[in-house]
Parts: structure tokens; sequence; C-alpha cells
């Protein structure tokens, strides 16, 4: 399929294979917009999940966080929905490709437990986890980290390494790290580096994960310019992350992300799931949407219905 994601519809997302979507992404020159919400907590319009929400709000793609593989619940679905069809159900509701976030738990790490984001066997990114992944129907999986889970760059390069081997040729590899994720040696600029991006490139990683531009201390516009044109010499896409809750901050925040994230050269654009805890805030994904295509752009992916 020689198509824009941006012109997709959901009958032809449904079944889209990994090389289709990765061309599909391409093809969109930097106008995708990846919406990560919670299931695990109740949602903002309570019977309706927050991945609808966001849907509705122009995202493109919808990213999973905290679904652990082995209870997996999404609230606000329809009652009736068996848990390992779940993800297929997100999928027909909403029309988009869905992804899930799974954790490179470095084996060192000692974790303080009582937190939302605390770890769990079912969010570990393994291989065991991967192969449920693409059995429920996830198109993409996202090797990254929750605040204070311990996530390594060396455990994410060993995770996909592992994952690779067993799932790459069928689902897409997402690798990198929003913020420190509990490890203070990788902050600031040392969430990513160039030596970083080589070894997930290397490792299987189809697209790169860096903080946006102004959403880390020191992660400014010239550095992840930098780290994105590497991981594009090296064949790879870019995803720049809002996951500081910045997700949460006014419209002019927003946009003025949103644009810097495009200088650049972000091929795709993820923003983060604590507005309040579960989404960014509705109007800011609308308004980020808006921001790198377009109401044009916006609306149609709005409007589109998913019987299409």
């Amino acid at each position: 399929m020689h198509k824009r994601y941006l012109d997709c519809n959901a009958s032809e997302l449904r079944s889209i294979s990994k090389p289709d979507l990765l061309d599909a992404l391409r093809a969109s020159e930097g106008r995708i917009v990846v919406s990560e919400t919670i299931g695990a907590v109740q949602p903002l319009l309570q019977t309706i999940t927050n991945a609808e929400l966001a849907a509705s709000q122009g995202a493109d793609v919808l990213l999973l966080n905290l679904l652990d593989v082995d209870t997996p619940a999404i609230h606000g679905m329809p009652a009736g929905i068996e848990p390992e069809d779940i993800i297929h159900a997100l999928q027909h509701l909403t029309g988009r490709v869905i992804g899930v976030n799974l954790e490179a738990v470095d084996p060192a790490f000692r974790q303080e437990q009582g937190s939302l984001w605390d770890i769990k066997e079912g969010r570990v990114a393994s291989a065991r986890n991967a192969q449920k992944l693409l059995t429920m129907g996830a198109k993409f999986i996202v090797l990254t980290g929750n605040p204070g889970n311990g996530i390594t760059n060396s455990a994410i390069t060993s995770s996909l390494q592992e994952i690779h081997a067993a799932v790459g040729e069928k689902i897409i590899l997402v690798a990198g790290k929003m913020h420190a994720a509990g490890v203070l040696s990788e902050g600031g600029e040392s969430i990513l580096t160039l030596d970083d991006i080589t070894e997930f490139r290397e490792s299987g990683a189809d697209i790169i994960l860096l903080p946006a531009p102004g959403t880390v201390p020191g992660i400014t516009l010239e550095y992840a310019r930098g780290l994105i044109v590497h991981a594009h010499k090296l064949g790879a896409m870019a995803m720049t992350a809002i996951g500081t809750s910045q997700e949460g901050a006014n419209i002019e925040t927003i946009r003025h992300i949103a644009l810097m994230c495009k200088m650049a050269g972000a091929d795709l654009h993820h923003i983060g799931d604590t507005g309040y805890v579960g989404i960014a805030l509705p109007e800011n994904i609308n308004a980020y949407s808006i921001a790198i295509r377009g109401i044009r752009h916006t609306y149609a992916r709005m409007a589109r219905s998913v019987n299409r």
C-alpha cells in the first residue's frame, strides 16, 4: 500500500502490515499525532474510554500505558468483551492503530512500592509479553519507562534484542525515554545520546523515542534536532514525546512545543497521558494536531467514520 497514514480509513488500518504501516507513517511527513492514555484509571468521561476521547480530538495513533497483558483492562469499554479481545475491540471502536508500552526495568533497580506506576510482570519488556500483544492486535510496542521504575538505556537495548528476535518482523518497535524514569544518571541531556540511538537501531528499533524540546531540562531544539538527524541517517524514524505532564499545560505552550518538534524533524508526535491522570487535556490533543497539520487534516481524522 502506497498511501499516507493521514488518508487511511479504519478498514485499511485494521489489517495493515508492518512494512505498509511504516511506509504510511513516513509518507505523512511529520504529521502524525500519537496520544497516550491510561485504561487502568477512571476515564475522564466515565463510560467512554480515554482512548476514544483522544481519537475524537484528532489523534491518529493510540498508545496504551499501564496495560498489564496478564490482566488487560481498559475502563469505559462496553461490557462483555473478553480480556484477550480488548485491543481488537478498541481498534474497532476507534478506527485507529493501537500500540502498547512495555517497560525495560534494569535488574539492579529496587523499586519503591505504593505508586500507580509500580511495575507488574505483565508490563515488563519481554518476548513473552510482546508475543501476547501481537496476538491481541497491537500494531506497535514502545519500550520505555514510567516515573521511578528504573528504566535504563542498556536494559532497553537488551529487551529490544529479545523482542526483535521474537516478533520484530511483524510489529513496529519503538525505543527510548521521555524522562529519566527513575535513573538520575540518565537525566537531562543524558536521557538519550547518539550512541544510544545507534544501539537501539542495531538492536531492532524502527522508531526512536526522545523527549520533545522544552519538556526535559537540557533538551533544546538543537539537541533534539541532532538526535533526530542521527536516527534518520540510520534509517529509523523519530517520535518526540511530551512525557512530563506538560500535556496539561496551556494551549500556547502545546503549540510552541509542537512547532519545535516539527522543526527538529519529528516523524511522529507523542502527547502524554497525565493532563490530569489518564489522558492529555483533550483540547491540547486538538491544538497539537492543528499546529502541525492545520484544520483540514485534523478535522478529516476527527470526522472520518470508523465504518469506512
